[in-house]
């Protein structure tokens, strides 16, 4: 990341091209189907996917689960071919018998807010439709839409948005959000700050990823995480959603711990119009009005103890609670940012078997 970061500044690359480059090399060059799982490619909406099937022997008359899958990258890196994901696809079709469509929406540079959160409502609102459902023998009632990092905030996003879209009859059961990033005014939570220097996914550099997303300058930087804007001085629009962030009050008392809010008194007033994507509830679910948090289907929320990010999803457990949403959060002591794509590959990690197993018996009880 550091070197990707010192190719940018030469005037090499964007700020994550030598990173998007290494991981790319990752990526699956050709679909690999298994006897009891069939991969397709397939374009929704003009969006390309990928589509994991489960064909297991005697189950081809049955309808089945159907999983919009959304990866995370910081809304700049990876891909529906990236290997962990690819093989946590087929993992998921295989275990629930079901089909998964893993969405490729664009990326930064070459996209930028809301590019990626419309690639992923237009694929979704393709794929919640009776043709498409009946082609793949997928059950109207038991669709559900889910995403990790990134792809969780974009999972999030679209889920409200589809819940409250009349012209969808189709709705999504249940939505399935890991470490989602949900929000993006608060760099100084107790999770941000207890994890600041944490792999993989360090305070600095989830910044970045947001700057990427909103096409704000990466000198930026600095400003966001002194929450410069998010200053009391900032107005009345920002003192709202400051309250629906407001973790003294969202998070539980054991994950406060003895942290401090951080918010100052003066702040950069030309910030959130360098930025106006902080305050669109399309790139920060966590701003959504109750309102429309009562409309969306069960959750459940992966969190972990080692992750900058842990904060923005039990926050957001907190507020579908209170909005009468029936919420499962599954919390990792032992878990960091990303951990669950560690359940594949020469490093696997038991946090990733052990979170992927769960995850996926939560969608086997609730979809």
């Amino acid at each position: 990341m550091h070197l990707s970061f010192v190719a940018h500044d030469l005037g090499l690359s964007s700020p994550f091209g030598f990173v998007k480059y290494y991981s790319s090399r990752e990526d699956v060059k050709s679909n690999q189907s298994s006897p009891t799982v069939r991969i397709t490619e397939a374009s929704f909406g003009g969006v390309e996917t990928l589509v994991f099937e489960s064909t297991a022997e005697g189950q081809e008359q049955r309808l089945k689960r159907g999983v919009v899958y959304i990866h995370g990258g910081g809304w700049t890196l990876c891909s529906t071919k990236m290997k962990p994901y690819y093989l946590q696809c087929m993992a998921m079709a295989e275990e629930l018998d079901a089909v998964v469509i893993s969405v490729g929406y664009r990326l930064a540079p070459d996209g930028r807010f809301p590019d990626q959160y419309n690639d992923v409502f237009q694929a979704s609102k393709h794929i919640l439709t009776a043709e498409v459902l009946g082609r793949y023998s997928i059950d109207l009632k038991r669709v559900a839409v889910s995403g990790d990092s990134a792809g969780g905030n974009l999972a999030a996003a679209v889920a409200q948005q589809m819940a409250l879209d009349s012209s969808v009859p189709i709705k999504f059961k249940v939505q399935a959000l890991l470490y989602p990033a949900l929000q993006a005014l608060d760099f100084n939570t107790p999770s941000y700050q207890q994890n600041a220097h944490i792999p993989i996914l360090h305070r600095p550099i989830m910044a970045r990823f947001w700057l990427e997303y909103l096409n704000g300058d990466p000198r930026l930087v600095t400003s966001l995480l002194a929450n410069n804007h998010t200053a009391l001085d900032q107005g009345q629009e920002m003192a709202a959603a400051r309250a629906k962030i407001n973790w003294t009050k969202l998070l539980p008392v054991a994950f406060q711990k003895n942290y401090k809010p951080v918010v100052p008194l003066h702040g950069d007033p030309e910030l959130v119009e360098k930025l106006p994507g902080l305050l669109d509830v399309r790139a920060a679910p966590l701003l959504a009005e109750t309102e429309v948090l009562k409309a969306l289907p069960p959750a459940y929320i992966m969190t972990c103890e080692h992750d900058v990010l842990r904060d923005d999803g039990l926050m957001y457990a907190t507020r579908l609670e209170e909005a009468g949403v029936h919420v499962t959060v599954d919390h990792y002591e032992d878990g960091f940012h990303g951990c669950l794509s560690f359940a594949f590959g020469p490093f696997q990690f038991s946090i990733g078997k052990r979170s992927l197993r769960n995850y996926i018996h939560w969608l086997k009880e609730n979809l």
